[in-house]
């Protein structure tokens, strides 16, 4: 479990393209506690690493939302 500093840190990525990622819906942010940090776990460091990894491919946001979306189908994502 990470505060968004350390996880920007972590993947070389800048709090705001985290926040900015939240807010196009590509990954969800986590309820703010009583002492008012955020604290995000394992899994939104997976989902931040595959978008990454896939924007690195040339995917678009919108395609890595489309892929993301997809559950772990990987017909439909060999497909594109």
């Amino acid at each position: 479990m990470k505060t968004i500093g350390k996880l920007a840190k972590e993947l070389d990525l800048g709090v705001e393209t985290i926040r900015f990622y939240e807010r196009e819906g590509l990954i969800k942010q986590p309820q703010k506690p009583q002492n008012g940090y955020r604290v995000y776990d394992d899994s939104i460091t997976k989902q931040l690493q595959f978008i990454c990894k896939a924007k690195a491919l040339g995917f678009t946001l919108k395609e890595v939302a489309s892929l993301m979306s997809m559950d772990g189908d990987c017909a439909k994502v060999e497909s594109l």
